[in-house]
């Protein structure tokens, strides 16, 4: 499948190419910051995952393990739940293999790829020979995308929203303002669950031209080690990327975990812990309010709050020593050793977290 742009000519005021020697870490992600006992502060799927029912389920999936997965009903329940021809749906193994299908399979002239956001994306893109440009996203703009500095020639443009690790939830209509015919706009919502009502998601949207929306059932449900994601896309698009999968992607327990998930129970009980996360978000965001060295900037609107403050690589090695983990925001492309990521936890673990970040500040 390709794609049809102009060729790759960097003009003033847009993204210039990237320049592997001096890219930060793309492949180091927060799971290698945990461990050891630490309280998890770094890695945003929510406490408490997988539920008991959730558990249960995969438990009594595996009495199927000797035939082969058969993708049909959950494909079935996601088309469902999203309101979408059953075409316009793809099983992945995680929305990371869908970032490697893309890769493989768009031929772009020039990508586009807006950071500060997960680093994956733009991981695969290189490992598959292609060149990418990176649109730099400032904190004194609240990390809110302009859709006029995207490149008018760029015809693969990925973008994440609500975005990891800035938090940030771009308006619906500024990214359907991205798609065009010869274009694939590619927008990640692995944590668009983690917002109440999903707000700002592209999910329905099957009348854009090119759009790929990729979803995670990793954040919410607790599911990274199963590998569990889908792409929503048209179906001609859909169809390429499913040509470039192996046979049988998905295993049969995170077959039934997406069927699961895509259940009216399991939506209201997604609801319902957006909600929570929300207002422990807001929680967080008062603690940090009472630090003046901390700065935080937008609206955060996921299960995660980006702040800026001195030293921050120094804090949190200091904070290790006390027990709780924090991801570093210096592999973020846009970023550096002066951010730190923190997922949103319950009130209490928030608390324990700000007595052991204020003595070490104050």
């Amino acid at each position: 499948m390709s794609t049809e742009a102009a060729a790759d000519h960097p003009a003033p005021g847009h993204p210039a190419p990237g320049h592997p020697a001096a890219d930060p870490d793309l492949r180091h992600h927060g799971d290698t910051e945990v461990g050891g006992g630490l309280v998890d502060l770094a890695v945003n799927v929510r406490a408490g995952t997988p539920p008991p029912w959730l558990r249960s389920l995969l438990s009594t999936a595996l009495t199927d393990l000797a035939a082969y997965p058969d993708g049909r009903a959950a494909r079935a329940a996601v088309a469902r739940r999203h309101r979408r021809p059953v075409g316009e749906v793809l099983l992945t193994a995680g929305a990371a293999e869908a970032f490697v299908l893309l890769a493989r399979t768009v031929r772009p002239r020039r990508a586009v790829v807006v950071h500060p956001q997960f680093t994956e994306p733009e991981a695969a893109l290189r490992d598959a020979g292609h060149t990418v440009e990176r649109l730099l996203l400032r904190p004194e703009d609240g990390f809110r995308l302009d859709p006029a500095a995207v490149p008018e020639d760029a015809d693969l443009v990925v973008v994440g929203n609500p975005t990891n690790p800035t938090s940030v939830l771009h308006p619906a209509a500024d990214l359907a303002a991205l798609a065009r015919p010869g274009r694939v706009l590619v927008v990640d919502e692995a944590f668009a669950d983690t917002v109440p009502g999903e707000a700002e998601s592209l999910a329905g949207r099957g009348d854009l031209p090119g759009l790929v929306v990729l979803r995670s059932l990793t954040k919410t449900w607790g599911l990274a080690g199963l590998r569990i994601g889908y792409a929503l896309a048209p179906e001609r698009i859909v169809a390429a990327l499913s040509a470039a999968q192996p046979l049988w992607p998905v295993s049969t327990p995170a077959l039934a975990a997406a069927e699961a998930c895509c259940a009216p129970a399991a939506l209201a009980e997604a609801e319902q812990a957006a909600r929570d996360t929300a207002a422990d978000r807001a929680y967080l965001l008062s603690r940090l309010a009472e630090i003046p060295s901390i700065l935080t900037y937008g609206q955060p609107a996921a299960s995660f709050v980006l702040i800026r403050m001195p030293d921050a690589t120094g804090v949190r090695e200091r904070l290790r020593r006390t027990g709780f983990a924090v991801r570093r925001g210096d592999t973020f492309p846009g970023l550096g050793p002066d951010w730190l990521r923190i997922a949103v936890r319950d009130k209490a673990t928030q608390d324990a977290f700000f007595e052991a970040l204020t003595a070490l500040l104050l």
